[in-house]
C-alpha cells in the first residue's frame, strides 16, 4: 500500500478543486492511501476580504512571519511515499497558513526523507513563492520531485480586475457581464487529472525518479518570461513597504492601519500606472538579455535551487 499525504489551505475551495482533479486516478485506486491534513490557522482568513483585511496580511505574507495554526489532525510521526503540498500565493509568497506549516516541528518530522510534490493555484505569478517553498522543502529535508501549477488564464491587468472582485465580493461570476471569470478555468481543472495519471505511474514505480520534464510536456509548468522580471522588482518594492507597516505594530495593530491604507494606494497606482511601464521596460530587458532570460525560465521550469 503506497500512503499520500496531501496538504492545502484553501480558502475559496478552488484549490481543493484542483488537488481532487490532480488525484483522481490515484483516489480510484485500491493500492493507493491519501491522507489529508487541512491546515486551519486559529483566527481565521476571511472570505471574501474587506480590503483593509486584505492588506493587513500583506507585510507578514512577505516577511514569511508565521501565523497560529488549530492543531493538526495528523500523527506527525507517520511517514508517507508522498507529499502532495498545495498552495496559493499571497503578495508573491506562499500563503501565511501553508508557509506557518512548513516553519513547524511536524513538518520537519513529516517531510524528512520524503519525496514532496507542489501543487500550485494562483492569478500569474508564482516564481518566488515557489523559490521558498523549496527552501523550506530542502531545509525540511524533503525531496521535491515535482512542481505542477494552474493558473488564470486572463491577461496581467484584466486578472488583476477580476481576481480582485472575486476576493472582496465572494462572487466568482462576470465583472460587469463582460470579463472573464476569475480564477483558474473550469476546464483547466477538469483536466488536471492528466497530471495524477503520471504522478500514479510514478508512484507505482519509484516517485523519487519522477520526471519534471514529462509533467512539463502535458503543461504542468509554464514560465512566462515577463514575469521573471517583474517579480524580483516588484518583489524589492514589496519588503520595502512590509517592514515598513511592521515597524507599527503586528497584524491588526490600530498604528499601523494608516500605513497599510498607503500600501493600498501605492497598489492602485502601481497597477494603473506602472504596471504598463513595466510591461514595456521588461520587453527591452527579454531583447537584450535573451540568453540569461532563456537560461532563468529553464531554471524556473525545474525543482533544483540555486546554489
Amino acid at each position: 500500500m503506497k500512503k499520500i499525504l496531501v496538504v492545502h489551505y484553501s480558502q475559496t475551495g478552488q484549490l481543493t478543486d484542483i488537488v481532487d482533479a490532480i488525484l483522481g486516478p490515484l483516489a480510484s485506486d485500491k493500492s493507493i492511501q491519501i491522507d489529508t491534513l487541512t491546515l486551519q490557522p486559529k483566527q481565521n482568513y476571511p472570505f471574501p476580504w474587506a480590503t483593509q483585511t486584505f492588506c493587513d496580511v500583506f507585510p507578514e505574507s512577505v516577511e514569511g512571519v508565521p501565523c497560529e495554526l488549530a492543531p493538526l489532525d495528523l500523527d506527525p510521526d507517520a511517514r508517507y511515499d508522498l507529499i502532495v503540498l498545495a498552495y496559493t500565493v499571497w503578495y508573491l509568497s506562499p500563503s501565511i497558513p501553508v508557509h506557518s506549516f512548513l516553519q513547524s516541528p511536524e513538518a520537519g518530522r513529516l517531510f524528512k526523507g520524503t519525496p514532496v510534490v507542489t501543487v500550485i493555484g494562483c492569478r500569474n505569478m508564482w516564481l518566488l513563492a515557489q523559490e521558498r517553498v523549496k527552501n523550506c522543502i530542502r531545509e525540511l529535508g524533503g525531496h521535491l520531485v515535482g512542481n505542477i501549477v494552474l493558473g488564470d488564464r486572463a491577461s496581467n491587468l484584466v486578472g488583476v480586475a477580476t481576481i480582485a472582485y472575486w476576493m472582496l465580493t465572494g462572487r466568482k461570476d462576470r465583472l460587469l457581464g463582460v470579463f472573464p471569470k476569475p480564477g483558474v478555468d473550469a476546464a483547466d481543472i477538469r483536466g488536471a487529472s492528466r497530471f495524477g495519471v503520471i504522478l500514479r505511474k510514478a508512484l507505482q514505480d519509484d516517485i523519487r525518479s519522477l520526471d519534471q520534464d514529462v509533467l512539463n510536456a502535458v503543461g504542468a509548468v509554464r514560465v512566462e518570461p515577463a514575469y521573471i522580471i517583474f517579480e524580483k522588482r516588484i518583489m524589492k518594492i514589496f519588503r520595502i513597504w512590509a517592514r515598513f507597516i511592521r515597524r507599527k505594530g503586528g497584524p491588526g495593530a490600530p498604528a499601523r492601519q494608516r500605513r497599510v491604507r498607503g500600501f493600498f494606494y501605492y497598489l492602485l497606482v502601481a497597477i494603473v500606472v506602472l504596471a504598463p511601464v513595466a510591461t514595456l521596460g521588461a520587453k527591452v530587458t527579454l531583447r537584450l538579455k535573451k540568453a540569461r532570460i532563456d537560461k532563468a525560465i529553464d531554471y524556473f521550469s525545474h525543482n533544483d535551487l540555486e546554489p
